[in-house]
């Protein structure tokens, strides 16, 4: 399950954050996830659960942002879902679509952190 090596990641920098910011700890973290990024978002909410045990993120919560695998045809100018599993032809225009532009995302974009004691 490659999920606990990304969730462990998650983790780390998540908790890296917190700490040059200040923060006691991480109250929770959000992290956008391609259709075809081959992450399983249910997996990776358990190794998460895993990973952040008796880290600064011990608390936190895992917030999953899917996003929707779209390519790009150039014959006619349409973006279009490919779906899973990925169907890269144009429904437009029948075509073969040769650009992915989105879908393969793994990144986190939020950490939000628990406030250091005054």
């Amino acid at each position: 399950m490659h999920e606990l090596s990304i969730a462990t990641a998650i983790v780390e920098q998540a908790a890296e954050i917190a700490r040059a910011d200040g923060a006691a700890g991480v109250a929770s973290v959000t992290v956008r996830v391609g259709e075809l990024a081959g992450v399983v978002p249910d997996a990776l909410h358990f190794a998460f659960e895993v990973a952040r045990d008796g880290t600064a993120l011990a608390g936190a919560r895992l917030v999953v942002e899917q996003v929707t695998a779209r390519a790009w045809c150039a014959g006619c100018a349409e973006e279009f879902e490919v779906g899973m599993p990925p169907f890269f032809w144009c429904p437009r225009c029948d075509r073969p679509s040769q650009e992915l532009r989105g879908g393969r995302e793994l990144e986190i974009t939020d950490v939000q952190p628990v406030p250091a004691p005054a």
